[in-house]
């Protein structure tokens, strides 16, 4: 099975009157393995610097947003609930509401990417979600709190699917494995560290200038957000296949960027017509990638070792003598995302690394990590050994780390065509956010823990699920691969000749960005998918 391509394989030709780039060997060393631009040629690695600096800085203090997500539910326990009247059922309609807004959103905002130049599009987001945050420390009605709430959902919507779009218009197969893995574990640590956040801000500004404390939570979550969007209206890049330079690069370091790009078969901004859209509503992409990010993220289990810890202190006790106190209960459950975030990071390490750009080994070995803790803890008695189980729920989460390393692989399946990549990446995100939404009110009931059988049941079967699905695409890539192959065959005995004063010519699209066009490019495209 042919593997997904290096970007010092291929050449690339981007200007037709310059020659064709050298290609510089690659001698992997022990820094390389650390980081992959410390391998690369000298220019190359200038450029990643300058990408990563900003790229990353950027998506990763950005999501910080995750804040906001949890103060929603702080401000309703430190006050919102009197100071707004909401004794019934207005918080879970206030998360409801802003659930339909991400939903809404995430889609046309990523098909928005590929028409508009993204240094406007995200940080327009995160300028009208740091603008919609902040007015809901004014707000005096939790029907005011409803609309802001949709508002901020739906600005909210764009910026995960979007940086993955983004991530994919700039990086080769043994780079974007990393950045994805980074640009999501920021998310998780922004969790971890929101409590602490909140908590000092409530404490620290609690009547200050007359502000209840849950009205400051809002206020801190915009000032964080503000200046990272107006920054990233100076600073963020556009796709480099499709937009302008960006103004800290030189112009060779952009064209450099476009060869990297192309010599790999990513492709820049098209024409939306009646051709596309049949190509794509008849293209398998489109039905089965994005359930594969769906599968993922619904199969794993829910934390359940607080639940677990708690339960010692019940009346009776399950196990006479041994009971956990509430700093133990909140704690001890951080090692299993300690555990997580290490084997995460090994994932996209090894991933584009000595793996070379293959995704789909780490979605079988998720897949069978899941299977095998969900059968593990449908079957022990939770209480006969706690040291053995407190083990088994630290380890719980190991190798659950695949997510982005699918969309990864959605971005490079969709190559050869940026707008079903956008769309693709987005609607794996969307659904996978729907089904998430619904599910565990079914599955994964509170009651029902710290045994859960029914949850774990349903993780076991979507483990299943994920390693049969996965193996259909690989089916699939290859019937395509085969496909190719054959059409290639017969193209290379078919050959017409070139007039002389075509040769050397190709296609530019409306922003005169070179773009591989022919038939023996796109077949040979297919083949660096598998």
């Amino acid at each position: 099975m042919s593997t997904i391509p290096y970007v010092e394989e291929p050449v690339g030709n981007i200007h037709d009157k310059k020659p064709p780039r050298e290609i510089e060997a690659i001698k992997p060393t022990w820094k390389g393995r650390l980081w992959d631009t410390f391998d690369l040629p000298s220019d190359q690695r200038k450029l990643l610097f300058k990408v990563d600096a900003v790229m990353l800085t950027f998506a990763s203090l950005g999501y910080l947003k995750n804040l906001d997500q949890q103060n929603i539910n702080n401000a309703f326990l430190s006050g919102m609930k009197e100071d707004l009247d909401m004794h019934g059922n207005e918080l879970v309609t206030a998360v409801t509401i802003w659930t339909v807004g991400y939903v809404i959103g995430q889609i046309p905002s990523n098909l928005l990417l590929t028409r508009l130049e993204p240094r406007f599009v995200i940080p327009s987001l995160e300028l009208f979600w740091g603008i919609a945050t902040l007015g809901s420390y004014a707000v005096k009605s939790y029907k005011s709190l409803y609309a802001l709430r949709f508002l901020v959902g739906l600005f909210e919507s764009g910026f995960y699917p979007g940086i993955h779009y983004i991530l994919g218009c700039w990086y080769t197969p043994r780079e974007i494995g990393k950045r994805a893995m980074i640009f999501w574990l920021a998310g998780s640590i922004g969790s971890m560290f929101s409590g602490f956040l909140q908590a000092a801000a409530y404490t620290n500004l609690n009547g200050v200038h007359g502000l209840a404390g849950w009205r400051w939570l809002f206020i801190i979550d915009a000032i964080i957000t503000l200046p990272i969007a107006l920054l990233g209206y100076a600073f963020f890049p556009s796709a480099p296949l499709q937009d302008k330079k960006a103004w800290w690069l030189t112009q060779e370091e952009h064209e450099l960027a476009q060869w990297r790009l192309t010599s790999i078969g990513r492709a820049g901004r098209s024409e939306w017509n009646k051709a596309k859209f049949k190509k794509l509503f008849k293209s398998w992409h489109t039905y089965i990638l994005p359930f594969l990010y769906v599968i993922w993220n619904n199969g794993g289990g829910q934390q359940a070792m607080g639940y677990w810890l708690k339960s010692f202190n019940a009346t009776p006790a399950p196990v006479p003598g041994v009971h956990f106190s509430v700093p133990e209960i909140n704690q001890l459950p951080l090692i299993t995302r300690g555990v997580f975030i290490i084997s995460a990071i090994a994932y996209a390490w090894l991933s584009d690394g000595p793996l070379k750009g293959r995704r789909w080994p780490f979605i079988y070995f998720n897949a069978a990590c899941s299977l095998i803790f969900a059968a593990t803890l449908l079957k022990i008695d939770l209480y006969a050994n706690i040291t053995g189980t407190k083990v088994l729920y630290w380890f719980q989460d190991f190798g659950s780390g695949a997510g982005p390393l699918i969309l990864t692989w959605i971005n490079e399946i969709c190559s050869d065509d940026t707008e079903k990549r956008a769309l693709l990446v987005a609607a794996g995100n969307d659904l996978a956010y729907v089904f998430q939404s619904i599910m565990p009110n079914f599955v994964w009931k509170t009651v029902d823990f710290p045994e859960a059988r029914k949850g774990w049941t349903y993780s076991l079967c979507l483990a299943v699920l994920l390693i049969l699905w996965t193996a259909l695409i690989q089916v699939l890539l290859r019937r395509d691969e085969k496909k190719a192959l054959k059409a290639q065959a017969i193209g290379s005995n078919d050959t017409v000749p070139i007039p002389d004063s075509l040769e050397g010519t190709s296609s530019r699209d409306e922003k005169d960005v070179y773009t591989p066009q022919t038939e023996e490019y796109r077949n040979e495209a297919v083949l660096n998918k598998v």
